[in-house]
């Protein structure tokens, strides 16, 4: 079985989507996003960031897209972490440092991303 990603002089799509994250566009991000077959969970938490800063009135929708995503690939999740995961999204727009320490240590304790 033969597997190719498609290129373009710009690169492989996640190459150009990581791109579109260092910027901070969120329109381009949106765009190569779209590219993609699937966004890993600790790349949607960057995306999570650009639309707290960027599109604020859309934040909770992605934040809980965000967190359904957390309670299905974190296999061993318990309740408690997934009520961990909602309240530092929730915390998110007012108390960024210590959210992210946060989600970033479920993250990492469920060998997400």
């Amino acid at each position: 079985m033969r597997t190719y990603v498609r290129m373009t002089s710009q690169g492989s799509a996640y190459s150009r989507f990581r791109r579109a994250l260092q910027t901070g566009s969120l329109p381009l991000v949106r765009a190569a996003a779209a590219e993609l077959p699937t966004v890993r969970l600790d790349d949607a938490l960057r995306v999570c960031l650009l639309i707290r800063d960027h599109d604020p009135e859309h934040y909770e929708r992605a934040a809980l897209r965000w967190v359904g995503r957390f309670a299905l690939e974190a296999r061993d999740a318990t309740l408690a972490d997934v009520r961990a995961a909602a309240d530092a999204l929730a915390r998110l727009p007012d108390d960024a440092a210590d959210a992210m320490a946060d989600l970033e240590r479920l993250c990492v304790a469920h060998r997400l991303g």
